[in-house]
């Protein structure tokens, strides 16, 4: 569900804390800028609103330097060999299986009525805000204004979360100004963006409510929701270590966020081959991953789920980690 650069960090909030830039004045508006706030406005009374609620509405968001700062300072953007010890923990491990375990009725309905795996539930919400311990420290709001008016390489996509979220105000009547989000303005348990928390959240504890900011419930409902409408396959494979015997690696096949363009077929050859035999349909779509570790690359070969995970967070290393993750919580709570 999540977009690229949307993972929660420490740093970001650590950012947003401490940053003498956090307040920075708002850049002098352009002509262009002037206009796209003008045509925002526009195209929030074609949908209902009033033009003065509309401009309320901008109006009352602030520009904050340090969620451009962030934006442009991702943890995707790090080796792999940094990344996944950020995750991959312990303390997160144990942290997830108490969570397991205290929801265990909650997330065996999920995984059953949306024909989900449990332990990738388990894993996206520990990935995201480790249990609801890290949810965000920036307003939403502003987070989202800051990055749909003055940060032009995603401009258009967050200017229509930015549009999102004044609807999801409504809709759930939601308190703006006590939201708190990721510097891409993710919201709760699961880190949704606005639109896909108006899309894909459910009530999934009947309290008439679609509360992912403090029901767990509520969360692990709509997490399992996002990876079914996404084409999640419950007890499929999601990504098989490759062996690579080449001298010169296969770069030009490495995945990097576009949509499935080869098959099986296409990247298994004699030199770059499953570490373990397995029968697969080479037919079927897939990715190959690239994991930069210290001294080698690791190579991957990502199916089906591997993508869905990606659709929550564009980034390889993102689904890596959720799945590598998920492996982890899925032994040990088979263990006990």
């Amino acid at each position: 569900m999540r977009l690229n650069n949307k993972l929660l960090t420490v740093v970001a909030f650590t950012i947003g804390l401490l940053s003498p830039l956090a307040q920075a004045e708002q850049p002098e508006d352009s002509h262009a800028v002037t206009e796209l706030k003008q045509a925002f406005i526009k195209e929030q009374v074609s949908k209902g609103a009033t033009r003065a609620q509309a401009q309320a509405y901008l109006d009352g968001a602030s520009y904050n330097q340090a969620v451009i700062d962030a934006m442009t300072k991702p943890w995707e953007a790090k080796p792999w060999h940094q990344y996944f010890p950020i995750f991959l923990t312990e303390k997160r491990l144990q942290a997830g299986l108490t969570f397991w375990k205290t929801h265990q009725k909650t997330i065996q309905r999920a995984a059953d009525k949306f024909n989900v795996d449990p332990q990738i539930i388990v894993a996206i919400i520990g990935i995201e805000t480790f249990y609801g311990g890290y949810m965000g420290n920036y307003a939403p709001q502003d987070a989202l204004y800051t990055l749909g008016f003055y940060y032009p390489p995603r401009a258009t996509f967050f200017r229509s979360e930015f549009g999102h979220l004044m609807a999801l105000i409504k809709e759930e009547q939601l308190d703006a100004a006590s939201l708190k989000a990721s510097y891409a303005g993710a919201m709760g348990f699961g880190q949704f963006i606005p639109s896909s928390y108006r899309h894909y959240a459910v009530d999934f504890d009947g309290d008439g409510r679609r509360d992912l900011l403090t029901s767990p419930v509520d969360a692990i409902g709509s997490v399992a929701n996002y990876f079914h409408q996404h084409g999640w396959q419950r007890n499929a494979d999601v990504a098989l270590p490759l062996t690579n015997t080449m001298a010169s690696p296969p770069l030009a096949k490495v995945w990097s966020g576009e949509k499935l363009g080869y098959k099986v077929s296409d990247i298994l050859s004699p030199n770059l081959s499953l570490t373990q035999a397995k029968d697969i349909d080479a037919s079927q779509s897939a990715l190959l991953v690239a994991l930069e570790q210290v001294d080698n690359t690791e190579y991957w070969l990502g199916l089906k789920n591997f993508y869905v995970i990606t659709r929550y967070n564009r980034s390889p290393l993102y689904a890596m980690a959720v799945y590598q993750f998920s492996q982890q919580l899925k032994a040990h709570y088979n263990a006990k």
